[in-house]
């Protein structure tokens, strides 16, 4: 306890703990994450948590055999660093279920492993062209493979969870949240399409009868397949879906892929396996022509804009796009921001900052693995390898950081990122830190896991421990800074509070 001055605020309804040497922050605020997403995916065939093929094969078998009144396998979490060149067969799932569709999402859910019988019930063929958007990976021959990239899973006709379903999904996901230390979030995909499951039900659900207890901000999905005719139903939308704790003032527009299957959209060319330059330098999702007058529309509606920019070229489409609506639309406090920018060109670097973008970070990515190592580096262009994840660059240079996770595609454990953000290495690593001089100060990861994700969040009265702000708290086993940074992905939760009330521990 502190002070006398503090003992005087002390009431019969207040609750006093003994930090006794560990630590309080704000709540954390997740800035990118798909918790509806997730949390269903908890109730599906779970292959995350290993890389061995053999297991992945037992658990769909194992699930299989549980559910045999389901039409479909649906599930996920597999690692591309599992499979040759990162491509699954599906003759390996055809082994295991061969009398029913399967189709389960990569960890990065940018592609999908296919059986046999879910390429014939989509009609997939070696005749069947790749769409705009994705790739069907082939045999010599054309035949498909059973790995689908990209916009190419679209081809599949997948069931969508019920309602019952995503609410169940939310609720789970909640729970694993606020034990986390998580008190709000930004769920990155509302009202998606281009074949995304739409989950905005379950969180208006959910805020209605006030079971949502985090504060959530939706982005409503811009769809890549419409032009500027799209914005009267995201006005519409927006209207629609704030309430209570749930607010929809944010569009998520996703402009490129992700580096291991080439789809990232890059300033260079990427590598062949040689080592040799090739023709592909990836993918925009949205045409990069017609970008600037999508975003200028949005702003000037105050729509907060939330790009997926993961490629440097893609960086910059979303950069000269915030340009063009700030030189038309003039200052404004829309607050737009740029998630997981695994690659950003030196000359980029500084319009963060000089156009009050936001450097949105998955950091838990920044670290040495198979991925990044056997998928990644060797088909970069060496130049690109160096810019990977610069996050230290971009701080200094005065742009605004916040944190957030994109589970689950990866872990959504605020105290793992912070460690790979300080570290450069994953907490259980003995590899040598990626890029060091990439690294954060406790204090400078911490703050963007709270204040960063916050402001992004237009969430002005948190993320700070302030009088007056909301008292939206954690309660860490350990004082992080009085331990070595080696220890941050040991620390553990122990209190949650959301509004002075305690929600975990």
């Amino acid at each position: 306890m502190g002070g006398a001055e503090l003992r005087e605020l002390v009431g019969p309804r207040t609750e006093v703990v003994d930090l006794g040497g560990r630590l309080l922050v704000p709540g954390f605020q997740d800035a990118h994450v798909h918790a509806v997403m997730g949390g269903v995916e908890l109730g599906q065939c779970d292959l995350t948590g290993t890389t061995d093929r053999d297991e992945y094969l037992r658990r769909v078998r194992k699930y299989a055999e549980a559910h045999p009144r389901a039409e479909w396998i649906l599930g996920g979490g597999w690692s591309m660093e599992s499979f040759e060149h990162g491509i699954p067969d599906r003759r390996l799932l055809d082994s295991v279920v061969a009398d029913r569709p399967v189709f389960l999402l990569n960890r990065d859910h940018h592609a999908a492993w296919v059986n046999t019988v879910a390429l014939e019930r989509a009609g997939i063929t070696a005749d069947t062209p790749d769409p705009v958007s994705g790739r069907i990976d082939r045999e010599s021959d054309g035949t498909p493979v059973g790995a689908l990239q990209e916009g190419a899973m679209e081809l599949v006709d997948v069931p969508d969870a019920t309602a019952a379903e995503k609410y169940e999904g939310l609720m789970r996901a909640q729970r694993l949240l606020l034990s986390l230390g998580i008190t709000g979030w930004q769920d990155a995909m509302l009202a998606a399409a281009n074949g995304y499951a739409d989950v905005s039900e379950a969180y208006a659900q959910a805020a209605r009868d006030e079971t949502l207890i985090a504060t959530v901000v939706g982005a409503l999905w811009w769809d890549r397949d419409l032009g500027v005719e799209q914005v009267a139903e995201l006005v519409r939308r927006r209207r629609e879906l704030t309430v209570g704790r749930l607010r929809c003032d944010t569009v998520k527009l996703m402009l490129d892929g992700i580096a291991e299957n080439f789809t990232a959209a890059m300033t260079e060319p990427y590598r062949d396996a040689c080592g040799h330059a090739t023709s592909n330098r990836g993918m925009s999702f949205i045409d990069p022509e017609a970008l600037p007058r999508y975003v200028t529309e949005l702003d000037r509606l105050g729509f907060q804009a939330h790009f997926h920019a993961l490629g440097d070229r893609a960086v910059r489409d979303a950069l000269n796009a915030i340009e063009a609506a700030r030189n038309a639309n003039g200052p404004s406090d829309t607050r737009p921001h740029l998630a997981h920018l695994q690659v950003v060109h030196p000359d980029d670097v500084p319009r963060f900052a000089q156009l009050g973008a936001t450097a949105n970070m998955q950091p838990y990515w920044a670290a040495h693995e198979p991925q990044m190592d056997e998928l990644t580096i060797p088909f970069l262009d060496p130049a690109a390898v160096a810019r990977q994840y610069p996050f230290g660059d971009l701080y200094r240079s005065g742009a605004r950081l916040a944190g957030g996770s994109d589970w689950p595609v990866s872990t959504p454990d605020p105290l793992r990122g912070i460690h790979v953000a300080v570290n450069r290495v994953l907490p259980e690593g003995e590899r040598e830190p990626f890029l060091p001089g990439q690294r954060l100060d406790l204090a400078t990861a911490l703050t963007a896991y709270t204040a960063g994700s916050a402001y992004v969040n237009r969430r002005d009265d948190s993320g700070t421990l302030r009088p007056g702000f909301r008292a939206d708290l954690v309660v860490l086993d350990r004082d992080l800074f009085s331990r070595p940074a080696e220890e941050i992905g040991e620390a553990r939760v122990e209190l949650t509070y959301v509004d002075g009330r305690r929600v975990h521990g």
